[in-house]
């Protein structure tokens, strides 16, 4: 007899179960520091934000009552940009032993029906590229690539810039500019450095032609005698 199913929204008292079976799907990916933190207080935080964000979606799959699947999504738009609504799904797991008995398909079949209570078209799933079993789940349901997100503290953000040597986004024209003008400048002075030198060099040379021109024609001139001058001795 088959186990029934279910699916429903999740609700505060579920978070520590979402927070292990994101620790889960953490442990199983090929590269599971860029699926989330391994952090569990932190991890509790972050999951509680993304389900408390307006239009946010987050449903668990149920097997004999016990939450053994997750789906975290949102939706998105209309916005300045399009008028169309996307369900945009940022995380999908089911636990080892619940697979295989329909929780997947049930989780993404609420999802499929929160896409068609608010008008959405598309639904665009975010899995990392390690996450083989997901993308090949994926793949039989017709889903195309698409790209992953990243997160990172305002703190950590500030640091690496700092390290970098970032400046501020006001400077940051400014800052160009004034490297560039520089460049120039120490390019236009090679080139006007090296047309001095080829001149001096060219000048150099057209003095010394003149000067061997001259002492050759000052030696022939004193090797030349007159033909009148000659003298003959009886």
């Amino acid at each position: 007899m088959r186990t029934p199913v279910a699916v429903r929204p999740a609700r505060p008292q579920d978070l520590d179960v979402l927070v292990s079976l994101s620790l889960a799907a953490r442990a199983e990916s090929l590269v599971g520091s860029q699926l989330c933190t391994d952090d569990g207080d932190r991890l509790r935080h972050q999951i509680g934000a993304l389900v408390a964000e307006p239009g946010a979606l987050g449903l668990v799959g149920l097997l004999d009552d016990e939450v053994c699947g997750l789906v975290l999504a949102r939706i998105v738009g209309p916005s300045l940009f399009t008028d169309e609504v996307t369900v945009s799904i940022e995380a999908v797991f089911v636990a080892e032993g619940a697979r295989r008995r329909g929780v997947g398909h049930a989780l993404l079949g609420g999802v499929v029906e929160e896409a068609q209570r608010v008008g959405a078209s598309d639904v665009l799933a975010v899995p990392l590229p390690g996450a083989r079993g997901m993308l090949r789940f994926l793949a039989r349901l017709g889903f195309a690539p698409a790209a992953a997100h990243r997160v990172v503290s305002t703190e950590v953000l500030q640091r690496r810039l700092d390290a970098d040597g970032a400046t501020p986004a006001r400077r940051a024209g400014r800052v160009g500019l004034d490297d560039l003008i520089a460049r120039r400048r120490r390019a236009r002075a090679g080139r006007t450095s090296g047309a001095s030198a080829t001149a001096g060099t060219a000048a150099a040379e057209a003095r010394q032609s003149r000067a061997s021109t001259s002492m050759q024609v000052s030696r022939a001139e004193q090797t030349r005698r007159p033909r009148g001058s000659t003298t003959t001795t009886s």
